[in-house]
């Protein structure tokens, strides 16, 4: 799996990759909300993302999507690409250094409402 930069993972989302963040709501206030990501809770996933499950979120079209997981620092962001490859996703990956390396490379965040699915 290649993991992606920050750079590289906003040039991805714009072409269409699905980008996941699995922060916690306190840490998602704290450091603001990632434009355009999915806000999906670790602990569901696997059950949203499987294109399989009947607990699905509409984007999960396909084992061939692009999805790119971020969390805080990259280190969960990296266990939850590698199961979602276990499930068949095998373009699924992570955004190295997670939201930190995206702020100190100063791309943009938002302060408004995410959209979050549960």
């Amino acid at each position: 799996m290649e993991r992606l930069t920050p750079q590289q993972a906003r040039a991805a989302q714009a072409a269409g990759a699905l980008l996941i963040d699995t922060r916690t709501e306190p840490q998602r206030r704290a450091q603001g909300e990632l434009p355009g990501a999915l806000v999906i809770d670790r602990t569901v996933l696997e059950w949203r993302l499987d294109p399989a499950s009947p607990d699905r979120i509409p984007e999960a079209t396909g084992h061939d999507l692009l999805v790119i997981v971020v969390c805080r620092q990259g280190y969960s962001s990296s266990l939850a690409a590698a199961s979602l490859r276990a499930l068949g996703l095998h373009r699924a990956t992570d955004m190295i250094g997670g939201i930190e390396a995206w702020l100190a490379a100063g791309l943009p965040m938002h302060s408004g409402p995410a959209d979050e699915r549960r």
